[in-house]
């Protein structure tokens, strides 16, 4: 199978061939290590590499699995392999090796797939963007000067590129949603607790978090979700059950709904004109589609969203950083993290346990707003990002703030800096350009972004759809819909990356 022919199937496409022995798995594999070889060097996806255990494995092959023979990246965090290196992107874990499968793995190795490594992610999966210092930068395969987003970025622009069709992926704030739309591609934040996080954990980021995968295609998504979405005993939270089958919905057709969208930022910040128009264009499709669309914000204080979700990013990382020491062996310093990485944990250690715990119950008030909002409108659309990917750098430290943070944490300044409103500056700095994926994890709602508009210069833009807690089954009914527009981008047709 060549390069052309091989980017060309998603998953199941891929697994329809091995199925009717029309392919070997072991040529699917070969073929996706190719193409990972070739591409690779540009664009810096993969960091960690297992390809003798997937050709082991390959030769191996199994009928079971709707996967059955796919290759597949997984995330270099949270997704660990027995015995294979998982470094979270910090050098503070270059030797450190998984004791044990996530539960993740575990259910993803059962659909049939085949594991060819790890993709790179910015330290702690902490940024919007990829470029850690220890790894270096992931680029985009739509244009290498600019970044595929965060923190799925590496998976992002390993689908993107057509190493392979599906990566894992986790999303704690637009981890999924971020690079989906920055790379053209299809990805859905499922409901909190609909996939697993065990076996050592019961929740991630206070349940923020939650693992899926990227694809190029909706039913990769749908399918996979199936397999992997049952009741897990160490998870600290339980979704409403979903006793039918999201690959199904996929292809069913949309009853009338009522669609409400906003193009405002919820930090009151500037909104890309490309961003609102990918938003303001979905929303004539829909109209003419027969739906009921009206401007409408959500009933949601996105300041007080936006503070709450950074207490619990500064609470997170301090306690990742204090965690190092079971990996270090020592207390850990300024010096086994990257700067911006110290600094935020120097405003985690400065935050109270009553400022965390009413961060918290921010987050409730607005689930109950949002469920309220639910029971009038099927559906909220924003953009997914408010503005077009960066450029590689162009969000880096500069050597002068390297310098204040070492300065900072010499004197012991944590708490001087929180109450100098850095922290309120912050949030506006680090969500100016995201504002609008985290109130989704922190109501615990499901929410996708789908490629329908394109940049300017050229970089595709994303449109978010949130649906009510439980309500994935709506929401792939609405991606597989709008999959057969014109509207939708399609990254296959249109990375011309390798040529």
């Amino acid at each position: 199978m060549n390069h052309h022919e091989y980017k060309q199937f998603d998953g199941l496409g891929l697994a329809e061939l091995v199925r009717k022995k029309e392919l070997h798995s072991r040529e699917l594999v070969e073929a996706a290590i190719s193409r990972i070889e070739e591409l690779n060097p540009k664009l810096n996806a993969v960091v960690h590499k297992m390809y003798d255990k997937a050709l082991d494995t390959a030769n191996r092959p199994t009928d079971t699995g709707v996967f059955s023979g796919v290759p597949m990246l997984l995330k270099d965090i949270q997704q660990e392999v027995e015995g294979e290196s998982i470094t979270h992107g910090s050098k503070a874990y270059k030797n450190h090796r998984a004791v044990i499968d996530s539960e993740f793995v575990k259910r993803v190795r059962k659909t049939g797939t085949i594991f060819l490594g790890h993709t790179n992610v910015p330290e702690f999966a902490l940024m919007g963007i990829t470029e850690p210092k220890h790894y270096g930068p992931t680029r985009n395969p739509w244009n290498v000067n600019h970044t595929p987003g965060g923190s799925s970025g590496g998976s992002a622009a390993a689908v993107a590129s057509g190493m392979v069709p599906i990566a894992g992926a986790n999303d704690g704030g637009g981890s999924i949603r971020i690079p989906a739309a920055y790379t053209g591609l299809f990805g859905i934040k499922p409901t909190r607790g609909r996939t697993p996080v065990g076996p050592t954990v019961g929740r991630v980021w206070q349940g923020a978090s939650v693992d899926h995968i990227l694809s190029r295609t909706v039913r990769d998504s749908a399918a996979m979700l199936d397999e992997i979405s049952a009741y897990e005993k160490t998870n600290a939270f339980s979704p409403v059950p979903y006793y039918g089958s999201y690959l199904e919905e996929v292809s069913k057709p949309l009853s009338k709904l009522r669609i409400a969208y906003s193009v405002q930022s919820p930090l009151g910040t500037t909104v890309d004109n490309d961003c609102k128009a990918a938003v303001l264009e979905a929303a004539k499709l829909l109209e003419s589609l027969g739906h009921y669309v009206e401007e409408k914000d959500a009933p949601v204080d996105g300041r007080k969203i936006g503070s709450s979700y950074i207490t619990l990013y500064f609470g997170e990382v301090g306690a990742s950083i204090a965690s190092l020491k079971g990996v270090l062996g020592r207390n850990a310093t300024i010096h086994d993290v990257e700067p911006s990485t110290w600094l935020l944990g120097l405003l985690g250690q400065s935050i109270s346990a009553s400022d965390f715990v009413l961060g918290l119950r921010e987050w409730d008030f607005a689930a109950i707003a949002m469920e309220e909002f639910h029971e009038t409108y099927d559906l909220f659309v924003t953009p997914t990002t408010a503005a077009v990917p960066a450029k590689i750098g162009e969000l880096a430290l500069k050597g002068s703030e390297e310098r204040l943070i070492q300065l900072v944490s010499r004197l012991g300044l944590g708490r001087v800096l929180k109450k100098s409103g850095m922290v309120e500056q912050l949030v506006e700095k680090s969500l100016s350009r995201t504002p609008f994926t985290q109130l989704a994890n922190l109501t615990g709602q499901p929410a996708i972004s789908v490629p329908l508009g394109m940049s300017s210069n050229g970089l595709p833009c994303g449109v978010q759809f949130m649906a009510a807690r439980g309500r994935e089954d709506l929401l792939f009914r609405l991606a597989g819909t709008l999959e057969q527009t014109n509207h939708w981008i399609d990254v296959k047709k249109n990375v011309s990356f390798n040529q």
